[in-house]
């Protein structure tokens, strides 16, 4: 009995590995791909405080991945010693991994490489006579000798995998392996402007990045980008800066006309390390609102630097993610300053009465023209459709449409005076200056007679319509063109999503209530609507069976669309059920938005147009609508004259 249950666990008695199977077990989590190789390699050779990088790869690095750098080298000893296992120089004890600031720190790199590859080392200090060669086979080093080298380090990764064929056989391609090696190597240049990059493939030279010149980081960071993506973008660039007590941020962002189809060219660093973070790239493309259409992605390359204290790098085998000690504060800084960046270039005309903040010069438009500043706060009305009563029944619904009064478009008070900010922005609201706050309509009858005087001049300005479709008007250095239903599409999408967040959106109560029957599948979808309708200014009931009642619907919505617009957006609803309650909230207020705008060739008076003019420049992002469509077009008086041969 005991010689059976001797034999019965003697598969599970405990023993330590060998070093070589460790490393082969460790290279599976580093060295996923020759881009893995690539990466390890480069930032041993920033850390060697290299000024000059040279990487040369053969079939796309399956044959040959090596890097040559002119750092600080290594002696004899570490040269051999660099190949055992947790073998570093950047931390010495566990107090150093709360304040890293090197790439490298784990020591495993070299060690899981050479475990499942073929390694030539050649290194030497500056102050040595002669250099070290270590020839590296499978994790065992088969050489050691003297050799002839300038100082710096050379490192030949070769026939990568060629002891764990399974390994190997889960390449892929060899394009898209030749993709992860470039793409490796942009970001790694990016982060280190003021080091000289060069990128060699089969023979032929892929890049060959000068040291920046620049001696300013955002100039060497332009220098940088252009050199990469081409210096056709050099007007396509929005610089970013900003800074807390303890946070940084400095980069820039593409204008929206730099965009792309994927996330491939968006680059965020954490003190000078490449991360990948879904959520604060979110931010990013948060803050540009509607200016990119729909499955567009934003160019960036931002460097956010804090104190080592507050990330932990050490979360990740290719230390490719970090945690933050509060991500969502760096969220709210990130986007914000993106946001104050992009408003920089397009920004909001300025409101007769607002001034600008003491940091901020006048601030220039899409088109390069300085902001117009032609409408005034002089009237508390707001553009909405309106909503024929019993007397009018017999109107058409294209009649002109009348300004109504609204509530104002900003965050209102609370009883303590401070204002009440959605939940949503208030990271902006703590990263934002308090002269940044702009005066409301609620202040005009405070002003000077002399101010109110020029405000009631400005507005005077004619606006006419254009084929019923698009409103034009003069503005201070040209001609405006704006796209009616656009503008006003933003302007209830914006109207809408201010209801969302305070749950009080304003209801007009129908003479005849409408019914609506309702599918199996969208009763239960109703009940998880019901407060967000009412958010919204619907009055709905459930009556028996799968009825609903429709009472009273938001004042924008045309009339006999009532129903129209609850099917639809309970059809949205359906398609954002596994979305975040911002994204669906968001996704509702468009539909709806949509559904209210006046049509294309709907004619509106002077007054409507004027007001839809007014509540435009009310609105955070008033350039684009939703979709991406945009509202505004300009022409300077100079692009002008050149159309009559003046210029």
């Amino acid at each position: 009995m005991a010689e059976s249950a001797e034999s019965s666990t003697s598969e599970g008695i405990i023993h330590v590995m060998s070093d070589r199977l460790a490393n082969q077990i460790a290279a599976g989590e580093v060295v996923q791909r020759p881009a893995s190789v690539e990466k390890e390699l480069i930032e041993n050779a920033i850390d060697a405080g290299a000024s000059s990088v040279e990487v040369i790869l053969k079939d796309a690095g399956s044959t040959l991945v090596q890097v040559i750098d002119d750092g600080c080298g290594m002696s004899p000893a570490d040269a051999e010693r660099c190949f055992e296992r947790h073998a570093t120089s950047k931390i010495q004890s566990v107090d150093d991994l709360e304040r890293i600031r090197t790439l490298g720190f784990r020591g495993e790199a070299l060690a899981s490489i050479a475990a499942v590859s073929q390694v030539e080392l050649k290194t030497k200090r500056v102050e040595d006579d002669a250099g070290t060669l270590v020839r590296v086979k499978g994790g065992e080093i088969m050489e050691q000798r003297p050799c002839a080298i300038q100082h710096g380090t050379s490192v030949a990764v070769q026939n990568l995998f060629f002891n764990v064929p399974a390994r190997r056989n889960f390449l892929k391609t060899p394009a898209t392996e030749l993709k992860h090696l470039t793409t490796t190597a942009q970001f790694l240049s990016l982060a280190n402007p003021t080091v000289a990059f060069r990128l060699e493939h089969d023979g032929h030279e892929h890049y060959d990045l000068a040291a920046a010149q620049s001696d300013d980081f955002l100039g060497a960071m332009k220098e940088r980008v252009l050199g990469l993506f081409g210096d056709e973008h050099a007007d396509e660039l929005v610089p970013v800066q900003d800074s807390s007590s303890d946070l940084t941020i400095e980069g820039f962002v593409g204008e929206p006309s730099f965009h792309r189809k994927t996330r491939g060219e968006q680059f965020l660093f954490v003190n000078e390390r490449y991360v990948k973070d879904r959520y604060l790239s979110h931010a990013v493309k948060k803050a540009y609102g509607d200016l990119l259409p729909d499955g567009a992605f934003p160019f960036f390359a931002l460097f956010l630097r804090m104190d080592p204290r507050r990330v932990d790098v050490n979360v990740h085998p290719q230390k490719s993610e970090v945690k933050f000690d509060d991500q969502s504060g760096i969220y709210g800084f990130l986007r914000s300053a993106v946001r104050r960046a992009l408003g920089r270039v397009h920004a909001t005309p300025q409101m007769e009465g607002e001034e600008d903040s003491p940091d901020e010069g006048p601030e220039t438009t899409a088109g390069g023209s300085s902001s117009e500043g032609s409408w005034s706060r002089s009237t508390p009305t707001s553009f909405q459709p309106r909503r024929s009563s019993n007397s009018d029944a017999e109107s058409s619904s294209s009649s002109p449409q009348s300004p109504s009064p609204s509530s104002p478009r900003r965050p209102r008070k609370q009883e303590n005076g401070s204002p009440s900010v959605p939940p949503g922005d208030q990271s902006d609201a703590l990263y934002r200056p308090p002269d940044e706050e702009k005066a409301s309509s609620d202040d005009v009858n405070a002003q000077p007679d002399s101010e109110r005087e020029a405000m009631a001049e400005q507005d005077q300005r004619p606006v006419w319509g254009l084929h019923d479709t698009y409103i034009v008007t003069p503005t201070d250095t040209g001609m405006m063109l704006v796209d009616q239903r656009a503008a006003h599409v933003r302007v209830l999408h914006e109207r809408n999503l201010e209801r969302l967040r305070e749950e009080q959106g304003n209801s007009q109560q129908l003479l005849f209530p409408h019914t609506v029957e309702l599918s199996p599948a969208d009763v239960d979808l109703f009940e998880d609507l019901r407060q967000d309708l009412r958010a919204l200014g619907f009055e709905v009931e459930r009556m028996s069976g799968r009825t609903v009642a429709v009472r009273g619907v938001p004042a924008d919505v045309p009339d006999g669309d009532e129903s129209a617009v609850l099917e639809d957006i309970l059809e949205q609803y359906k398609s954002a059920q596994d979305t975040v309650e911002d994204e669906r909230r968001e996704q509702l207020a468009r539909v709806m938005a949509q559904k209210s705008a006046v049509r294309r060739g709907q004619p509106l008076s002077e007054s409507e147009r004027r007001s839809l003019l007014r509540d435009l420049f009310e609105c955070e992002m008033p350039y684009a609508d939703p979709s991406g469509t945009p509202t505004i077009a300009k022409w300077s008086l100079e692009e002008i004259a050149k159309r009559f041969g003046r210029a």
